[in-house]
């Protein structure tokens, strides 16, 4: 008997029929999905094991990528989000409006590879390294969720401490920092 049918059993709550592929659900639930969701909450919902969950993702993902489908299984640790391939990124673009004036300045790309690679970092670092002030380029990186504060440094005034996030991994299409090209 599947995990799913004596998890189910227990709750008595409505099964999907035994035919439908757990990968098929697992699609479903990532496509309409808002947000990354972890490999458990994925399990509850689906009424499966990790495991089980696990396989499915691998499944998914060869699938889609086998076909030349235009989605994509992403993971950020135990995050996993559907995604637009990445072939398929000038047309999404296209789409959804996005112009040239939505890419990140000189400026933030320059802090946001200085916060990338030596995170945590405060304010007066980041100028230290730039030479200019960098307030304004914080903030948009704030504002966009790439950055954000992740504490404050022991020191006089307890400058704000600041580090990427998972959004700034999805932005530049990777799982974790150790995919960054080494310095």
């Amino acid at each position: 008997m599947s995990e799913r049918r004596r998890q189910n059993g227990a709750r008595n709550e409505p099964e999907p029929p035994p035919e439908v592929p757990i990968s098929t659900l697992l699609e479903a639930v990532l496509f309409v999905a808002s947000e990354p969701l972890t490999v458990v909450a994925l399990a509850k919902v689906l009424m499966a094991s990790g495991r089980e969950v696990e396989d499915a993702l691998v499944s998914l993902q060869d699938e889609l990528i086998t076909h030349g489908r235009g989605l994509r299984v992403h993971r950020i640790g135990e995050q996993v989000q559907m995604v637009s391939a990445p072939t398929a990124a000038p047309v999404v673009a296209r789409l959804l409006g996005v112009q040239a004036n939505t890419r990140l300045s000189e400026a933030a790309l320059e802090t946001l590879a200085l916060i990338a690679y030596r995170q945590p970092l405060t304010r007066a670092a980041i100028e230290a390294v730039r030479g200019v002030d960098s307030g304004g380029v914080v903030n948009t990186l704030l504002a966009r969720g790439l950055i954000e504060e992740v504490g404050r440094l022991e020191t006089a005034g307890r400058p704000i401490l600041y580090a990427t996030t998972a959004a700034f991994l999805r932005y530049f299409g990777l799982s974790s920092l150790q995919e960054l090209p080494s310095l």
